[in-house]
């Protein structure tokens, strides 16, 4: 899967030095090194950025906010 501008994202691995834990979501505001990698924002629940750092791709995890095919949804 893409990671694209504007996507939420998880992180899939912990950043202790930005004191940032596994699972915490992120917004994707750039795209850096052809697609390899992502400056990501985090941001508190008042919209207040408290990091913004560039990361890999293995680093994080597109969340999906809809059924991913037709055979998903429910009725």
């Amino acid at each position: 899967m893409s990671i694209n501008l504007l996507d939420v994202v998880a992180l899939t691995v912990s950043l202790p030095e930005y004191n940032l834990s596994q699972g915490q979501v992120g917004t994707i505001v750039e795209i850096l090194a052809d697609g390899d990698a992502f400056e990501v924002e985090f941001s508190d629940r008042q919209g207040r950025t408290y990091e913004s750092i560039g990361l890999r791709s293995n680093q994080l995890m597109v969340l999906q906010f809809e059924p991913t095919s037709p055979s998903m949804a429910t009725v």
